[in-house]
């Protein structure tokens, strides 16, 4: 189960809401939520911003915490060590940096 599946269905438990409502918030159906919970289906990005207002959370956090879960399942099999993984997410946080200083020019 993912950081993400574990945080949403802990939100919703917390906050005592029916799957189903949860479901009905994100136009989706109950198996849909349940699979969201159990890590073996992911949320689009709409549904994440959707998520943050029903459970009323920060945006941001839960957006990094999903496209946390995305750029992983992405490099996962990357290597066995890590090195290219990690590589590649250097590239990706120096090309970040470098298109955040070329908007604030």
């Amino acid at each position: 189960m993912s950081q993400f599946s574990e945080h949403i269905r802990s939100l919703r438990e917390k906050r005592k809401i029916r799957q189903r409502e949860v479901a009905a918030c994100l136009k989706a159906d109950t198996a849909f939520i349940s699979k969201l919970e159990k890590g073996e289906r992911q949320a689009r990005r709409e549904q994440v911003l959707l998520l943050a207002e029903l459970f009323n959370v920060d945006k941001e956090e839960l957006l990094s915490l999903w496209l946390g879960e995305k750029v992983y399942d992405v490099l996962k099999n990357e290597s066995a060590k890590g090195g290219v993984a990690k590589q590649a997410l250097k590239v990706a946080e120096n090309k970040i940096d470098y298109n955040n200083k070329k908007k604030t020019k």
